[in-house]
C-alpha cells in the first residue's frame, strides 16, 4: 500500500504558524481585574457575531489513509495533500503505525467521493472513511459515560519522544507545536482549529489557578506578549507539548520559570 509515497521528495511545507509570532498581540496593559482574561481586548474588537464564544465543532466523517511505518513517509505525504489545498495531518496510530487523515463531511457519501477522486487521481489506494460515531467525543455524548479529558490527554501522551514533524520534512524543520493539540483534538472528534492563534480565540478563558486536564496553555516564547507556543495541560501542574528545533514531544511544569515568564493564558473547551 502507498509503494508511490517511498519516491516522494521530501519537501519542506511552510509552517502555519502554530510555534511561530502570530499576529495576536493582547493589551496586556488594561487590565483592571486580575484575571482578565487576556482575550477580551481582541473579542470586543471584533463584531458580536465574531466575538461569540461558541463549542468547537463535531467531526464528521473524515477519511483516513496509510499505514507508514517511516514518520518521514507520512510526513512526506501530509505534505503531498496540503499542497493540494487538503487539511491533512498524520498521526501515531495505537498499533505504532503513522497514518493520515483528511476531510470533514456532514454526510458519507461525500466522505467517500472525495476519496475516490483522490484514488482515480493516484494520490491514495485503499481508504478508511471514519465515521462520527467513532470519536471518543460522540460516545461519550451517547452513551453519559466517560472523560473525554482524559481522552485528550491519552491521546497526545502517544506521541512523547516522538520527533514529531508537523508539515516538516527534517529535524532541522523542527516541530509545530498547534499541531500536536490540533491532532489530539480532532482524532477524539472535535474541529480545533490548526495554528496556535486561532485556537488561542477559541474556547473559553480559563485562570490558570483553574486549569483542567485537557485544557490548552498558551505563551509568549519569542518576547514581548504575541502567543507563540501552546501546550495541552495534564494537571498537577504540567503540560504535554512539541518544542522545536527537533526536539520530541515532552512534559514540562508550568512552575519552570521560562513558563512562568512567557505564560499568556489558558482556554477550555469542553
Amino acid at each position: 500500500m502507498f509503494q508511490l509515497l517511498i519516491s516522494i521528495p521530501l519537501f519542506a511545507l511552510l509552517m502555519l504558524g502554530g510555534c511561530s509570532p502570530s499576529t495576536y498581540r493582547p493589551a496586556l496593559g488594561l487590565q483592571p481585574q486580575a484575571q482578565r482574561d487576556p482575550i477580551q481586548d481582541l473579542l470586543e474588537s471584533m463584531s458580536p457575531t465574531a466575538a461569540e464564544e461558541k463549542p468547537l465543532r463535531s467531526l464528521g466523517y473524515s477519511i483516513q489513509v496509510g499505514a507508514f511505518s517511516s514518520l518521514d513517509n507520512a510526513s512526506a505525504f501530509e505534505a503531498l495533500l496540503q499542497n493540494r489545498g487538503i487539511d491533512a495531518f498524520y498521526f501515531k496510530h495505537e498499533s505504532g503505525l503513522y497514518k493520515v487523515r483528511f476531510g470533514n463531511h456532514e454526510r458519507y457519501r461525500d466522505a467517500r467521493d472525495e476519496a475516490e477522486r483522490l484514488r482515480a487521481q493516484g494520490l491514495i489506494e485503499e481508504f478508511f472513511v471514519v465515521v462520527p460515531e467513532s470519536y471518543a467525543a460522540a460516545r461519550i455524548r451517547s452513551s453519559g459515560s466517560g472523560d473525554l479529558r482524559q481522552e485528550l490527554i491519552d491521546t497526545a501522551r502517544r506521541f512523547l519522544g516522538v520527533p514529531y514533524r508537523w508539515g516538516g520534512t527534517s529535524a532541522e524543520n523542527g516541530f509545530d507545536c498547534s499541531g500536536l493539540t490540533l491532532v489530539s483534538y480532532r482524532l477524539n472528534g472535535l474541529d480545533l482549529p490548526r495554528v496556535s492563534y486561532m485556537q488561542a480565540k477559541a474556547g473559553r478563558y480559563v485562570p490558570k489557578s483553574d486549569l483542567r486536564p485537557g485544557d490548552l496553555v498558551f505563551f509568549a516564547t519569542n518576547g514581548g506578549a504575541k502567543i507563540s507556543h501552546v501546550g495541552m495541560y495534564i494537571g498537577e501542574g504540567r503540560f504535554i507539548h512539541a518544542p522545536r528545533k527537533g526536539k520530541t514531544v515532552r512534559i514540562a511544569a508550568l512552575s519552570a520559570a521560562f513558563w512562568q515568564k512567557t505564560y499568556v493564558t489558558g482556554r477550555t473547551y469542553l
